[in-house]
């Protein structure tokens, strides 16, 4: 089933899954037509302006997007200093999204450091949102980039083997990375320095929505990477989804056709690591056969996690993928501005139902965007991805939850998560509560009746 989309119909960018497959193959075709001359396009937006609004520091994606916008004929206007913004006077986030998609702006990217904002943004703005990267969540227009680029360099994203490496928990780039592959059917090696593990809500999340056999194994076939031997494995379309973690011993890759790696993200730290053995990769390390013809991609800057001497190795692709930034966002600029048509499908929207209360459970991590700028004016809000025992999932920062607790909004009934009354309760009618605690603290007694 798909959807026809209204002439009128505003398209955001905020995550990876606000495209199609078959969308994301025609932007790849699109931005074909654009490299093969990039000055070619200069009427193509004239008139056109794109607001860069952010929040935290951006080089590529500030410049990359800015030229894209200028190529087409387009112009730009930008607050990229969030110290000297608005926003440091205490104006909301939504406010100035208001303003800008007002009159100023006929399209806004955003990079913000609270997981989510992007969603925000898009919400209140009158015009195409892209998310330029908010906290450690998603960076879906560097996910085209890299697509596209494997898609260039291999021919096609289902089938090929991707391995992920360093810093897999705080980087956004790979998590967004990882739910596009999964979804074209790649296989992923996710290789992380220890303690900077890909998160579980990661993995889980790509094998429910998207079909894929996520399974841990001792990592001995490529050394030198890295100095820890746990690594999982995603594979698609397996016909059993029970093996989450499961330890096995997996067969040794005879191939692996990119090595993603990924810089340590010390600004997002939690706690301080010994960084001393950060993996690297250099000349040496690609000696072996099964690399023979293995694509090294970053999406930089990097720091030494990719020796010098890299760098004129045909493999070696950072800058050609990050040059490939340009005319993928060419692409991006022209589609969500309605410039250019694509012959494909919309994404279908998704049915699960969406639970909104002021009363009950809030979103527990603390870097999303409701329980910082937005704490003001948004309610926190979650997709309903199972009813009994409830798992909800964070409509903004995509953290799942599981309640223990369900009342009805108008009886104050409270039931324990799995009971066979709390499911009957329509969704519409449901407060979910982390304790007891907490439903007493909101009228609902002090203990479960069933």
């Amino acid at each position: 089933m798909v959807r026809e989309r209204m002439d009128d119909e505003k398209r955001d960018f905020v995550s990876i899954d606000d495209l199609g497959n078959e969308e994301i193959l025609g932007l790849f075709r699109l931005a074909d037509a654009y490299d093969e001359d990039l000055r070619a396009w200069a009427s193509q937006c004239t008139g056109s302006i794109l607001a860069t609004l952010f929040f935290e520091p951006s080089t590529r994606t500030r410049l990359s997007f800015e030229s894209a916008m200028q190529r087409l004929g387009g112009s730009i206007i930008s607050a990229n200093d969030g110290e000297v913004m608005s926003a440091a006077k205490g104006e909301s986030l939504a406010d100035t999204v208001r303003v800008v998609g007002g009159r100023y702006a006929d399209i806004i990217v955003l990079r913000h450091p609270h997981e989510g904002a992007a969603r925000v943004a898009s919400r209140f703005a009158d015009v195409p949102v892209i998310n330029g990267g908010d906290g450690a969540h998603e960076h879906p227009t560097q996910t085209l980039c890299d697509l596209y680029t494997l898609w260039k360099e291999k021919g096609r994203i289902d089938g090929i083997e991707v391995l992920l490496a360093g810093d897999l928990k705080y980087s956004r780039t790979v998590h967004s990375l990882a739910y596009a592959l999964a979804r074209f059917g790649a296989s992923l090696v996710c290789v992380p320095f220890p303690g900077l593990e890909i998160p579980k809500s990661v993995l889980e999340r790509m094998q429910r929505d998207w079909g894929a056999d996520v399974t841990r194994g001792e990592f001995s076939d490529i050394s030198g990477l890295t100095p820890g031997k746990d690594a999982v494995y995603v594979t698609p379309h397996k016909p059993h989804q029970e093996s989450l973690f499961t330890q096995i011993t997996p067969p040794a890759r005879e191939k692996i056709d990119a090595i993603y790696m990924t810089r340590l993200q010390k600004e997002r730290l939690e706690r301080d690591l010994d960084s001393k053995d950060y993996p690297s990769i250099d000349s040496e390390f690609l000696k072996e056969t099964r690399f023979r013809d293995t694509r090294v991609m970053h999406p930089l800057p990097r720091v030494d996690e990719i020796s010098y001497d890299l760098d004129q190795d045909p493999r070696a692709i950072y800058f050609r993928q990050a040059a490939l930034g340009v005319p993928i966002r060419m692409a991006l600029l022209a589609f969500l501005l309605g410039v250019v048509k694509l012959d494909a499908p919309l994404p279908e929207r998704s049915s699960r139902p969406v639970y909104r209360s002021d009363a009950g459970i809030n979103c527990a991590n603390p870097a999303c965007v409701t329980n910082g700028e937005g704490h003001r004016y948004l309610a926190p809000e979650f997709t309903i991805l199972r009813d009994s025992p409830p798992l909800l999932r964070c409509v903004y920062c995509d953290l799942e939850v599981s309640p223990s607790l369900v009342g009805h909004v108008a009886s104050k009934k409270l039931h324990r998560g799995n009971a066979a009354e709390a499911k009957r309760i329509l969704p519409e009618r449901r407060v979910y509560f982390e304790d007891e605690g907490q439903a007493d603290s909101a009228g609902f007694g002090t203990g479960a009746t069933s």
